[in-house]
């Protein structure tokens, strides 16, 4: 398989993931806030109300009031997981606990970075090989890269809340793209969504790659299983 010029990359589910699940951290912080919850049920509502949630994307507004946006985003989204599961009215003071909430995502503490990460990107650079990344991540993408040792490896950072769009949107391809003055045939994605990574890209003219961290059905695409998969070819 001939070397790409740009290989871009999702980050959570692609590079660093959650430790435990997003109902177990919301649940235990709530739990600071005097409000007990099912684990289990706040992460089935915390997903749904992911899916039905607008992109996490802003256009035509000034960089500074992303920010904010951002933030807003995210409270209506926990918002709408804990009235999903009747708790919402249980909190005293709600904006207290979406705050602490927030900042905890912003650390090191809920994240952990997948085994064949490091080796691999390591891998790629000393090929050569300049890395990006595209997410539908917030700003704090930035902060949580530098915790866990990531920054350094890639030379762009493109998020759909200040792009404008969110994959699979063919626009936040091709603005990673004109970051590197390069087509999409001198380009790799590698992601672990079918629907933002595999098929966002794919229709841009990226040679994509599905990851399955955890084997599943195979879906007849590119697939594979670690990064390590890739170095082999």
């Amino acid at each position: 398989m001939k070397q790409p010029k740009v290989i871009f990359l999702d980050a959570v589910g692609t590079l660093f993931g959650i430790r435990g699940t997003v109902g177990e951290i919301y649940s235990a912080i709530a739990a600071n806030s005097g409000v007990e919850s099912s684990p289990q049920l706040l992460d089935l509502a915390f997903y749904q109300s992911f899916k039905n949630a607008p992109p996490l994307a802003f256009s035509g507004v000034d960089t500074l009031a992303v920010m904010d946006l951002e933030y807003h985003w995210w409270k209506t989204l926990a918002q709408e997981t804990f009235s999903q599961v009747e708790l919402l009215d249980k909190f005293r003071d709600f904006d207290v606990f979406f705050r602490e909430l927030y900042d905890h995502f912003s650390t090191a503490s809920p994240w952990f970075v997948y085994e064949d990460v490091f080796s691999s990107l390591n891998h790629w650079q000393k090929q050569g090989i300049a890395l990006g990344i595209i997410s539908n991540f917030d700003s704090r993408i930035y902060e949580v890269l530098d915790l866990l040792g990531l920054t350094h490896f890639f030379s762009t950072i493109t998020i759909s809340s200040t792009t404008g769009a969110a994959k699979p949107d063919s626009k936040i391809f091709k603005v990673a793209l004109e970051k590197h003055d390069c087509k999409p045939d001198q380009s790799w994605h590698i992601g672990d969504s079918l629907k933002e990574d595999y098929e966002g890209a794919k229709s841009v003219g990226l040679q994509a790659f599905l990851l399955q961290r955890n084997p599943a059905t195979p879906h007849g695409k590119q697939v594979i299983n670690t990064f390590e998969d890739l170095i082999t070819l």
